[in-house]
C-alpha cells in the first residue's frame, strides 16, 4: 500500500489514450448524446465524451447561456436528460401549479429545447419526525431514465417508476391513484392533470421493508439488466445515537418492470450505521463477473456478485457477498454512536459513490461532515479484492482535508476530486501521487465532472469553477452565480447543465 498526504508539487504524468471502465468502454472523442443517469452508465465515472462546451459563461448577460429555469429555493439532486427531457429534483418553494402549495418534494421535467415545464411529479412531506424528511429540502434524489420509464426515490422513501411523458400520453397503471398520492394526509385527492407526473408502480421502502431514513431519501439508481440497485437511506433517528431500523437493509434489487424485491445486502450493516447510507451503488466487470460496488454507511465498501437473472420462486434472496475493504480499519467498528461530535476519534461513513476503471476502485471516505472525526481520504482499491479481506487489497491512499462527500472522476491517468476543506485535487491515478491542488471559496458536496477537456465544479458559496483536465494547473474561469451549488455538473447534447440551489442552467457555446 502507498500513502501519500495532498501537496501542491506538480509531478509529471503519462496520459492514456483511451480509458477503460472495468471492461465498459468510455465515450468516444466527439461522441454526444444523453445523460440519463448520474455519471457513466454503471462505473459512476463522472467523465462525459461531450465536446464543444462552454469554457465561460455570463450569468449577468447572457454570455453562452442556451436558457435558464427557476427551480425552488434548495434543489441537491443532479440534472439527467433524456428523450427531449431534462429532470431535476428540488422543492416548491415556487409553486409551478397553484394546486400545490406549502413544503413538497418535486421532481421538474423540464423541455431540453427551452427548459419550459413539461410536467412534474409533487409529493407531500412525511410528517411528525422531521429528520425522516427535512424541511425543504425537497426532492434530493437524482432520477435514472432507462427508453420511456424513469426510475427514482421520493422524498417519502419510495421507489417509482415514471412514464417520461407524464399525464400527456394518459395514465398508465398499475398504478392509478396520482390524485391520492399529491394530496397531503386528510385532504381530498386532486385532480390529475396533464401538468402531473404519470406513476407506474411504486415500491414504499419505509412501509414495505421497515427502513428508517435520515433527513432524506438520497439515491441515485443503478440499472443493470432487468434490475434496479437501490441505496435505502437507512439510519439514525432524531437522536443521532439510535439505529430504528437496525435489521433493515442498506442495498436492495427490484425488478424494474414491476417494482418487486428480489434480493437485499444480508452484511448486518444496520448497526454500525453512524449516521445514514449516502452512498449509491456501480459496477463493473471484473475478469468474468459483473459486481456491484456499494459504499456502507458503516464505511466499509462491499463488493456483490450482480444478479443474471429472475428467480422463479418470489422468495427475496441475500446478495453474495464478493469481498469487502475497510478503508479506516483502525476506527472503531462497536457502539460507534457514542463518537457523535467527536471531532477528533470517530468511525468513517462513505457517501460517494465507487468508480470502477481498469480493474481498480476509486473511492473516497472519512469521518462524517456534521458529527465525526475532520478526516478524509480518497483511496484506490483492487477491484478483485481478496474474499472477507478487511483492508487488503488497498494500493495507494492519498490524505484530502477535512470531509469528502464528492464521486471520483478518473480521466487518463488522473483522478480529480473536491472536498470538504475548499480544495480541488488532481492525483496521479496509477500511483496516487498528488499532481496538484487549488484551494477555492468554500466547501464542496458535489463532484467533479470532466469533459471536453475542463473539469467542472461547483461550491457550496455558489461559485462555480473550470480547470483544465491537464497535469498542469489552469483555472479557465471562476464564475459566481444566485446560490450555493450542491449537485454536479450534466453534459449532454452538446449542452452544460448547472444547477445551483435557485436555477437551472443550459450552457452552451456561441449563445
Amino acid at each position: 500500500m502507498i500513502m501519500h498526504k495532498r501537496s501542491s508539487t506538480i509531478a509529471p504524468v503519462s496520459l492514456l489514450l483511451v480509458s477503460l471502465v472495468c471492461g465498459f468502454t468510455a465515450p468516444g472523442p466527439g461522441r454526444a448524446g444523453d445523460q440519463p443517469q448520474w455519471g457513466q452508465r454503471f462505473s459512476r465515472n463522472m467523465v462525459s465524451g461531450e465536446k464543444d462546451l462552454p469554457g465561460s459563461f455570463d450569468p449577468v448577460n447572457g454570455g453562452n447561456i442556451k436558457w435558464r429555469a427557476a427551480l425552488g429555493s434548495q434543489t441537491y439532486s443532479t440534472p439527467v436528460v433524456a428523450g427531449g427531457r431534462v429532470l431535476i429534483g428540488t422543492n416548491n418553494e415556487e409553486p409551478r401549479d397553484p394546486r400545490h402549495r406549502g413544503d413538497r418534494g418535486v421532481l421538474m421535467c423540464l423541455m431540453e429545447e427551452n427548459g419550459a415545464l413539461d410536467w412534474q411529479l409533487v409529493a407531500p412531506k412525511l410528517t411528525g419526525d422531521p429528520y425522516l424528511d427535512w424541511p425543504k429540502e425537497g426532492m434530493v434524489s437524482t432520477a435514472t431514465v432507462e427508453g420511456e420509464r424513469i426510475y427514482m426515490v421520493s422524498n417519502r422513501g419510495e421507489v417509482l417508476c415514471l412514464d417520461l411523458y407524464g399525464q400527456k400520453n394518459g395514465n398508465d397503471g398499475p398504478f392509478y391513484d396520482e390524485g391520492r398520492y399529491m394530496a397531503p394526509e386528510g385532504e381530498n385527492a386532486l385532480e390529475v392533470t396533464k401538468l402531473d407526473a404519470d406513476i407506474l408502480w411504486r415500491f414504499d421502502m419505509p412501509e414495505q421493508i421497515r427502513i428508517h431514513q435520515h433527513d432524506a431519501a438520497h439515491s441515485s439508481i443503478l440499472i443493470h439488466g432487468r434490475f434496479l440497485y437501490v441505496n435505502t437511506s437507512n439510519g439514525v433517528d432524531n437522536t443521532h445515537r439510535r439505529i430504528r431500523a437496525p435489521d433493515a437493509p442498506s442495498l436492495i434489487v427490484l425488478d424494474k418492470a414491476t417494482g418487486r424485491w428480489i434480493a437485499r445486502d444480508d452484511e448486518r450493516i444496520g448497526p454500525n450505521i453512524f449516521h445514514s447510507t449516502w452512498s449509491s451503488p456501480s459496477l463493473g466487470r471484473v475478469g468474468e463477473r459483473d459486481l456491484v460496488f456499494f459504499g456502507g454507511g458503516d464505511g466499509i465498501c462491499y463488493a456483490f456478485l450482480a444478479l443474471s437473472a429472475l428467480p422463479a420462486d418470489r422468495r427475496v434472496r441475500p446478495l453474495e457477498l464478493i469481498w469487502r475493504y475497510d478503508g479506516d480499519p483502525s476506527a472503531s467498528k462497536e457502539n460507534v454512536h457514542q463518537y457523535v461530535k467527536n471531532r477528533s476519534q470517530s468511525p468513517s461513513n462513505i457517501k460517494s459513490m465507487p468508480v470502477c476503471v481498469d480493474g481498480r476502485i476509486y473511492i473516497t471516505l472519512g469521518g462524517d461532515i456534521w458529527w465525526g472525526k475532520r478526516r478524509a481520504w480518497l483511496k484506490c482499491i483492487d477491484a478483485s479484492g481478496p474474499a472477507a479481506a478487511v483492508g487488503t487489497g488497498e494500493i495507494w491512499s492519498y490524505e484530502l482535508e477535512d470531509h469528502c462527500c464528492s464521486t471520483p472522476s478518473v480521466h487518463r491517468d488522473m483522478v480529480f476530486v473536491a472536498d470538504c476543506g475548499k480544495n480541488v485535487h488532481c492525483v496521479n491515478a496509477k500511483d496516487g501521487i498528488p499532481i496538484w491542488t487549488h484551494e477555492i471559496d468554500a466547501p464542496v458536496w458535489a463532484s467533479t465532472l470532466v469533459a471536453d477537456g475542463k473539469v467542472y465544479l461547483g461550491s457550496r458559496r455558489g461559485v462555480f469553477w473550470i480547470f483544465a483536465a491537464s497535469e498542469s494547473k489552469r483555472v479557465l474561469s471562476r464564475i459566481e452565480l444566485d446560490s450555493s451549488i450542491n449537485g454536479t455538473a450534466t453534459a449532454a447534447n452538446g449542452v452544460l447543465y448547472v444547477a445551483t440551489m435557485k436555477t437551472l442552467y443550459a450552457l452552451t457555446t456561441g449563445e
